[in-house]
């Protein structure tokens, strides 16, 4: 199965990126908790985040690369036992940011912590662990596990292929230990969101750590990191119609070139069979001329 996997879906190496300022921030918090308006937050005040769905966009050789860590995590340790992961791996796909939130940091919290002890950690929360419940299963499940036509042609396209096998095969049931992130979110969803939390509270001292929700704004997020507060207000970037767009407009071309490896195969396999049906009437044929 690895040779066949490594034959059909893998990538050269990505070139190593090069860290040329600290990781000054990572922000631990589970999807769907306020991530994408606190990126928004952290790049207005100058740093240069890496948010989960960066995985989307970025080149497929870093995505494979996310992949493989997910599995080498959550296949062995499938309730999210922590392993060793160096500051060096890391670097190879975050060496060009100085933050980390969502997915990449949430995925891999033990870990990332502790191959950065200088940067400073931030759980991210939501007051209604109800509320994130509900929104982690609408969108990790309904509008992304759940969507068959994804799941089916991730199988002709290498970079949907990792994708897939980053957040559905390992990431989120490893996450929330289920066989499925459906499985893991419906059974025990909000117990790991708690779990989470207490575990950062465990790994992180008291000064190193923030807890913040959006509902906090800029004030206790700037006084943590040093920053004057903007004049400007807070980002607000939690509406599900756009993040419903969003998804989309990310997902989109790989479906079309899932489609289209489709149909080629298709069509070739198809013209094969009936190259082999017409040799074989030819064959049949062939003894009258003889």
């Amino acid at each position: 199965m690895n040779l066949l996997r490594t034959t059909l879906y893998s990538f050269p190496p990505p070139p190593p990126r090069t860290r040329t300022k600290p990781l000054q921030i990572i922000c631990v918090g589970l999807p769907r908790s306020g991530t994408e308006s606190l990126s928004l937050a952290l790049t207005h005040l100058g740093y240069t985040t890496y948010h989960g769905w960066d995985i989307v966009f970025d080149d497929p050789r870093y995505t494979e690369r996310w992949a493989r860590l997910a599995e080498r995590k959550y296949s062995d340790a499938p309730h999210g036992g922590a392993i060793q992961i160096t500051a060096h791996e890391f670097d190879v796909l975050l060496g060009h940011c100085d933050a980390v939130i969502d997915t990449a940091a949430a995925l891999f919290t033990p870990e990332i912590i502790a191959a950065y002890p200088g940067a400073k950690v931030i759980l991210n929360t939501r007051k209604d662990v109800d509320a994130w419940h509900r929104s982690a299963i609408k969108t990790l499940v309904e509008e992304g596990e759940d969507q068959w036509v994804i799941w089916f042609l991730r199988l002709w396209t290498a970079d949907m292929y990792w994708l897939w096998r980053l957040y559905f095969t390992f990431g989120y049931p490893g996450l929330f230990g289920g066989g499925t992130a459906r499985e893991g979110l419906e059974r025990c969803g909000k117990r790991v969101y708690l779990e989470h939390g207490w575990m950062v509270r465990g790994m992180v001292e008291r000064e190193r750590l923030l807890e913040w929700n959006v509902e906090d704004g800029w004030g206790e997020l700037c006084e943590f990191l040093g920053k004057e507060v903007p004049d400007v207000p807070f980002p607000k970037a939690n509406d599900p119609a756009a993040f419903r767009q969003h998804v989309q407009d990310l997902v989109q071309p790989r479906i079309k070139k899932g489609l289209i490896n489709f149909a080629l195969t298709v069509t070739s396999v198809g013209a094969g069979m009936a190259a082999v049906v017409l040799g074989k009437q030819l064959l049949e044929l062939l003894p009258g001329f003889v």
